[in-house]
């Protein structure tokens, strides 16, 4: 007998995290796969919490947009996948309104991920990949151990460029 692997998609992630307030599981969906997110350690949590109100604040005042933590975002077209940004912002523009009590069925225009001590640069570095090329302008990866800031973006050519900041750097 044959076993199949059962691939997942954003519903069934809907519906595993019960926005009914009865559970309180977080997921990402890779390829079908349910990836399970688990607390984040204090130093994640804080910086993650900072960098958003940040963002927040000042997209707030100038009236660009909304900043949001681990938040899903997923292609429209591809419901096998859905990640979870540990900040991200999206344009007023972009931005449907209301803004739906669900997942975002388009990528951020800024994503952030900030490295967990179980996370590669390979791993952080493959998903810049993936929000750039489904649409985000641009990908911070924050190491908290190393103290610098890697700041993606695709150039023209749709090459990545990178920018390494360290702790006197500015993030723009």
């Amino acid at each position: 007998m044959e076993i199949k692997k059962r691939l997942y998609t954003v519903d069934d992630v809907l519906e595993l995290q019960g926005w009914d307030g009865e559970r309180d599981r977080k997921y990402e969906l890779i390829n079908g796969e349910l990836c399970e997110m688990s607390p984040t350690n204090l130093l994640h949590s804080w910086l993650a919490s900072r960098i958003d109100r940040m963002i927040g604040d000042f997209a707030e005042e100038m009236g660009l947009g909304y900043s949001f933590v681990e938040a899903g975002f997923f292609l429209s077209d591809d419901r096998h996948n859905l990640y979870a940004p540990d900040v991200a912002f999206v344009s007023k523009a972009r931005m449907p309104n209301p803004i739906p009590q669900t997942f975002a069925g388009f990528m951020p225009d800024l994503a952030v991920e900030i490295a967990s001590p179980s996370n590669t640069v390979t791993e952080l570095r493959g998903k810049a990949l993936i929000y750039l090329r489904n649409g985000t302008q641009l990908v911070w990866l924050i190491n908290p151990m190393q103290r610098i800031a890697e700041v993606r973006r695709l150039g023209e050519d749709g090459q990545v460029q990178s920018q390494t900041l360290e702790p006197n750097g500015t993030l723009s």
